[in-house]
């Protein structure tokens, strides 16, 4: 495997995935209300990858809601362990987010900012030292 090939999956392995660590746009946490319940934390920690680059093996069940600024919101999950991987936002063509919680290694991760510091918990509070943005970033 080359050393850029990054791989994950979900906690009983019958779904993975693979990119190229060069395909990677950015990686945020998110400390939204929806990403709290979705992964039953005080945020989720994202890897923005293009969606062509991004190998996925297995069947993800997903789950669409409307995200707190209108947004349409679409997680995947194993549909046999529930871990959740993968994330997409229907306004945001060709973009995926990883779950970096399901990479195989996250040694090499780097995150870029905080998103919705608005509503982070003191108990999950912001990393400090990043740029954060209240809400979602404008684009």
């Amino acid at each position: 495997m080359s050393e850029d090939k990054k791989t994950g999956s979900c906690l009983c392995g019958e779904v993975s995935y693979s990119f190229n660590e060069s395909s990677v746009i950015s990686a945020h946490h998110c400390h939204c209300k929806d990403c709290q319940k979705s992964t039953g934390s005080g945020k989720a920690t994202i890897v923005m990858i293009p969606e062509n680059a991004l190998q996925m093996k297995g069947e993800i069940k997903i789950y669409t809601v409307t995200g707190t600024d209108g947004s349409h919101v679409t997680r995947g999950f194993c549909e046999s362990c529930g871990s959740p991987l993968i994330s997409y936002i229907e306004e945001m063509q060709g973009i995926r987010l990883i779950k970096a919680g399901s990479l195989d290694d996250s040694s090499w991760l780097k995150i870029d900012s905080n998103f919705w510091s608005s509503t982070a918990r003191e108990w999950s509070p912001v990393d400090e030292t990043l740029h954060s943005f209240i809400k979602n970033p404008q684009t």
